[in-house]
């Protein structure tokens, strides 16, 4: 009798076609535009994750129930449909159970290739963090709220020392933040980073930044400015590094899909050729994966 597993894959296989894939890894179907990344072909639009981990940003509802329909199985049936769909690339941030799941989905045959963002414990530790590498994701990411915080504390150098740790690695070493003003002051510096990843909302400003933007208007929850994408796309396009925008979408505050192909359409006309976008799914009522993959292909043949 067949499995829900593979009932899903059959009804996936007929709804595509049978494409020859270009090397870089999804056997399904063609691969959307890549970009290089230090000796990988990456495509322009890499899934995201925090969907699958209950990082909403808008409530403890809305995170809990993602976290409920996140199955280890559902996850790794999305980021088969990645692949069938041709994207080739996960990010996630470090946790037990997001290292459980590459797993899996490689043990299942896929070929995602994957890049990992740190979580607190990885920060602190040299030898977790060389073990991490040592499982051959293409880059390590020093996490963008942690650059952040540890921006404002003035501790530049710890943000410094654990890129060395990756570097040390032979793993590329990338940078995310959510403040324009310090990936152009990474950038000013010449620090040995490969990369960055860039929100394109700046969500996690202090109460006293908050104040200045909005004349000391008091806000509920995560603020998203509408001109918060207008600065950080502009530091994107001066960087002389491979920039990755995130947040495009204001975490789920863009739904409709208009909104949605607006959003896509603003940051493949504002980053880079090369560039790219991470998105973070959660195809629980539609086919996200399948929808972003042909928006993503129809924008950027347009735009190239």
């Amino acid at each position: 009798m067949p499995t829900r597993r593979t009932f899903f894959q059959s009804c996936a296989a007929l709804a595509l076609p049978a494409l020859t894939a270009e090397a870089g890894g999804t056997p399904d179907a063609t691969l959307l535009p890549t970009i290089p990344l230090g000796k990988n072909r990456v495509t322009r639009l890499v899934i995201g994750s925090n969907p699958f981990y209950g990082y909403s940003h808008f409530n403890k509802i809305l995170s809990q129930h993602m976290q409920e329909w996140s199955t280890q199985q559902h996850v790794c049936e999305t980021l088969r449909r990645c692949q069938q769909t041709g994207i080739n690339t996960w990010q996630f941030s470090h946790s037990d159970r997001s290292i459980s799941d590459i797993q899996r989905h490689r043990a299942d045959g896929g070929t995602l290739q994957w890049i990992l963002t740190t979580s607190a414990r990885m920060l602190e530790s040299q030898t977790m963090t060389a073990r991490m590498a040592a499982m051959k994701p293409i880059a390590v990411v020093h996490q963008g709220v942690s650059t952040d915080n540890r921006w404002a504390a003035g501790q530049q150098d710890k943000i410094r020392e654990f890129l060395k740790w990756v570097r040390d690695t032979g793993v590329l070493a990338g940078m995310a933040s959510h403040n324009p003003r310090i990936i152009e002051a990474v950038e000013e510096q010449g620090w040995d980073v490969d990369f960055f990843m860039c929100s394109v909302y700046r969500y996690n400003r202090t109460q006293e930044e908050l104040n200045q933007a909005l004349s000391g208007e008091m806000t509920v929850g995560e603020t998203y400015l509408q001109k918060d994408p207008e600065r950080m796309y502009r530091v994107i396009r001066q960087s002389k590094k491979t920039c990755f925008a995130f947040k495009i979408l204001a975490a789920g505050r863009l739904e409709s899909p208009q909104e949605i192909d607006r959003a896509f359409r603003l940051a493949f006309e504002n980053i880079k050729p090369q560039d790219g976008v991470i998105v973070g799914m959660y195809p629980r009522f539609s086919d996200q994966v399948a929808e972003n993959a042909e928006r993503a292909r129809r924008i950027l043949a347009a735009v190239s």
